[in-house]
């Protein structure tokens, strides 16, 4: 397999676990035309890894197979266009029966989810059937007579608010409309929320080593006094705020996705093999310790990391194994908002790029680039931010066709605009 297990063997050896009670996985994503076989892939993780749970990105019968008869517990996924189908109980059924059964018991599938960050897909339609498609398929299993967990990750732009950790909240309206009623599903179906939060999106020089779980100073808290010496803790806090927030804090919260790249853009400051090592290697620690968060101590969660291989044929966002190249050539450019944009879809752009973990204190009051305070001037802002953090790769300004690339510096006064 060469180079393509680069980042799985770094976290595999940089931490010796001896727990039965293994909680990291890793997700075993597709989208390339050069990987070794679902069959081989198996074994390797079999006989050279300690770990249990593999998460993949749709229902590949060929992988189902692959790890029957074997002791790795298995999430598949509905992909993202088949959930309004699935909606409806009688398509729910036949996922079901066409997806699920034909491999049990051989095949120990654990948790079936339902899309994959649909709420940062920014499609309303396939949002407001989400939580359907999530009990219909609920309702398949249990009159199939099959416990397998159902849920759906999210990324954590569903947060308006995530710094400090305490005051964290999901975005306006979609807390009570969609997260209290998928919350409620959880409770009651006793399946965890599952988000996928990435330091890496977050860092900068002066955070490297909060981001990699190195000894640094901590970034406080001032509401609960709290030190936060990692940003991971800080992140999947806020999102607990957001839940306690709604009134469902005691349902349980998985780690869909989360990693560290181990090549990037060229001269990418935090971006290397040893980097790649550091953040896996330390999170495999923190994550068996038991320790939990300040906000959610003596707690375990199971965490599954991205990604086993490098995905060549990917087009959209960078890969936390990888990096897509980027579309940098060397001039400046920035992320602007398009005229035609709503004030609507460009709070919701605020909402998703400052619940990411970008910084976007500038456009908070007092900031420098607070004034003008309309939407379409924190918008173009936030939109930027994102933009550069991620690469500068078009497509992370398309922000649902409502942004556009643009050479000219959208600067002004004392608001600098990063480049």
């Amino acid at each position: 397999m060469g180079s393509k297990i680069l980042l799985l063997l770094t976290f595999i050896n940089s931490v010796s676990l001896s727990t039965a009670e293994f909680t990291v996985g890793v997700n075993y994503g597709r989208v390339a035309d050069n990987l070794p076989p679902p069959s081989q892939v198996s074994q390797f993780i079999i006989t050279q890894t300690t770990i249990n749970h593999v998460k993949i990105f749709d229902a590949n019968p060929d992988v189902i197979k692959a790890f029957a008869n074997t002791n790795i517990s298995l999430t598949i996924t509905v992909p993202n266009d088949a959930v309004s189908a699935v909606s409806k109980p009688s398509a729910a059924q036949s996922w079901v029966y066409d997806n699920v059964l034909p491999f049990l018991p051989a095949t120990k599938i654990k948790r079936i989810l339902v899309g994959n960050e649909i709420l940062a897909t920014g499609d309303k339609a396939v949002i407001s059937r989400l939580l359907p498609s999530m009990k219909a398929i609920h309702s398949a299993l249990q009159s199939a007579n099959v416990e397998i967990q159902v849920s759906t990750p999210h990324s954590l732009g569903i947060l308006s608010v995530s710094d400090p950790p305490s005051s964290g909240r999901f975005r306006r309206v979609y807390d009570r409309v969609i997260f209290a009623p998928i919350l409620e599903f959880h409770r009651q179906t006793k399946t965890p929320f599952m988000v996928c939060p990435y330091p890496y999106f977050g860092y900068n020089e002066k955070t490297l080593d909060y981001a990699l779980f190195k000894p640094n100073g901590g970034v406080l808290d001032k509401a609960t006094g709290v030190n936060y010496t990692n940003m991971l803790d800080a992140q999947m806090d806020a999102v607990y705020s957001a839940m306690k927030r709604v009134g469902y804090g005691d349902v349980d919260i998985v780690v869909a996705e989360t990693g560290w790249p181990s090549a990037g853009n060229p001269n990418q400051f935090g971006v290397s093999v040893d980097d790649a090592a550091s953040y896996n290697g330390n999170l495999m620690k923190h994550m068996n310790s038991g320790a939990g968060t300040p906000l959610m101590p003596n707690r375990t969660f199971e965490t599954f990391i991205f990604s086993l291989f490098n995905e060549n044929l990917k087009t959209k966002g960078p890969s936390p194994e990888a990096p897509s190249p980027s579309s940098d050539t060397g001039t400046k450019k920035w992320c602007i908002t398009k005229e035609e944009a709503t004030d609507a879809e460009l709070q919701a752009n605020i909402d998703f790029v400052c619940g990411s973990g970008v910084d976007c204190k500038p456009i908070q009051g007092g900031g420098p680039c607070y004034e003008p305070d309309n939407v379409r001037s924190h918008a173009s802002y936030a939109m930027n931010a994102y933009y550069q953090a991620h690469g500068r790769n078009d497509f992370d300004c398309d922000f649902s066709n409502t942004g556009v690339v643009s050479s000219s510096d959208p600067s002004y006064e004392e608001c600098a605009y990063a480049a």
